[in-house]
């Protein structure tokens, strides 16, 4: 099968066409035929820190974690799939497992769920690893009706899922932008925008909560900006993090008796725990998406699998609305 490897890791590495041969099925695992695949900001970081992350594939390795494509083969033990079935789902491009940057991919079934029937492969490939991570963390903040919930990121990858999912669940939902375009697509989420360029924390959390602060605050800007979302939280407030690498002064969170949810959603995948819960969730945003609660957020840059560079550098330039996609 042709293959987008990379042999060296570093800010200026590329990728490398190459052929290279179709995986052979384990266990569990489903031969899954790749027609679109996506880029996370993890991939990023593995590509341009290598071996400074723990998880980083030995190299050559081929990237890449999230796809949507059709199954055309089926190892011992697999249950629930057939050959035929569309299929989406954040499987590899970490530690052992072969990434998606590639014409197919052997999967563990637990990590995959059927496509959303009405959405497109690039659509589909778009959603897992920010799906699951944006459900992961409203559930463990426990997000009900009722409660105002702000999203720092609101149209980033898990930002504008998360604005959606909360919604679902019956929030109030506020969320942060920097820009009229993204407050635009928030407000069409049906939750309220607020420019942080130039609205200062305590001036929206007054102006949205009457002081109090908000019952949750999804951060997914991280570093310094956790303590804006402290800041925002509401006393014994729950807050939620996606990036927490980095050195803090907890005080506020002390004083105000919040809760910290630091999401990490590659854990399933590196230490083979509890995988069937990604397939369980995968497939309740399936259900999500089919009702129309819920809707992937494409960037309009477009890129095809011998495109790859330009892709990671889109996603690093900052400047891309939504998630950056590959067609195979």
């Amino acid at each position: 099968m042709k293959a987008m490897t990379i042999n060296t890791y570093g800010t200026h590495a590329t990728f490398t066409s190459e052929d290279v041969e179709t995986p052979t099925l384990k266990n569990g695992q489903v031969l899954v035929k790749i027609f679109a695949s996506s880029i996370n900001t993890v991939d990023t970081m593995i590509k341009n820190m290598g071996t400074a992350l723990p998880f980083s594939p030995a190299t050559p390795a081929i990237l890449g974690m999230d796809f949507a494509g059709t199954i055309e083969a089926i190892g011992t033990a697999v249950t629930g799939f057939s050959i035929g079935d569309d299929v989406y789902g954040c499987a590899g491009g970490l530690g052992d497992l072969q990434g998606t940057l590639a014409e197919y991919i052997a999967a563990d079934f637990k990590l995959i769920a059927r496509k959303p029937k009405n959405l497109s492969m690039k659509e589909a490939a778009s959603l897992p690893l920010v799906g699951i991570t944006a459900y992961e963390g409203l559930m463990r903040a426990s997000v009900k009706k009722g409660q105002t919930v702000l999203v720092h990121g609101g149209t980033g990858g898990v930002g504008h899922l998360a604005v959606q999912i909360a919604k679902h669940l019956g929030a109030t939902v506020y969320a942060t932008a920097g820009g009229e375009q993204q407050m635009d697509i928030i407000e069409s989420y049906g939750a309220k925008s607020i420019n942080y360029k130039t609205e200062a924390v305590q001036d929206y959390v007054d102006t949205h909560t009457n002081g109090a602060g908000f019952n949750v605050v999804y951060d997914t800007v991280g570093g310094e900006n956790i303590l804006k979302s402290f800041a925002a939280a509401a006393l014994n407030g729950q807050v939620v993090t996606t990036v927490s690498l980095c050195d803090l002064d907890l005080s506020t969170m002390h004083f105000k008796g919040l809760s910290l949810h630091v999401v990490f959603m590659l854990i399933p995948m590196l230490h083979n725990f509890k995988r069937e819960q990604h397939g369980d969730i995968l497939q309740h945003l399936t259900t999500l998406v089919e009702s129309g609660d819920l809707k992937p957020l494409l960037d309009v840059q477009q890129f095809t699998l011998e495109q790859v560079d330009e892709a990671y550098a889109r996603l690093e330039s900052k400047t891309a609305i939504g998630k950056v996609v590959v067609t195979h």
